[in-house]
């Protein structure tokens, strides 16, 4: 039973923060790759972040550099994304997913790459 379950979206104003949660259950979290992405109303499915099953390395979309944070706590099979400084152009739904690949996060693979997904969770930002 592979499943990945988001949470911590919400209604915050610009320059707040909020901290997304994906919880993985069915397998094991560490040896897959994890990526978050957003879509908003109207747009394309877009990479935020995504943290490595090789090496735990870390990338991120040039929009949220420096105000986003991907990081993975092992022991409770769940990767998190500290998103601080949130602007209005942050405002979408957010989803977790996971691949089973170490080169998903280096060859910054699409979303129609990755096998498993979470139903996402809403995140929206007031100017």
């Amino acid at each position: 039973q592979v499943q990945l379950v988001e949470s911590g979206g919400g209604l915050v104003q610009a320059g707040g923060s909020l901290r997304l949660s994906c919880a993985a259950s069915g397998f094991n979290l560490d040896v897959y790759s994890i990526g978050w992405f957003r879509q908003a109303p109207g747009k394309e499915r877009e990479g935020v972040s995504c943290i490595s099953s090789a090496d735990g390395s870390t990338t991120y979309a040039e929009s949220v550099k420096g105000r986003f944070t991907i990081s993975r706590d092992n022991a409770k099979n769940t990767v998190y994304l500290q998103m601080n400084s949130l602007e209005p152009e942050d405002t979408a739904v957010y989803y977790c997913a996971a691949e089973h690949s170490y080169l998903m996060c280096a060859y910054g693979s699409p979303w129609t790459s990755w096998g498993y997904w979470g139903q996402g969770t809403q995140v929206t930002v007031s100017s």
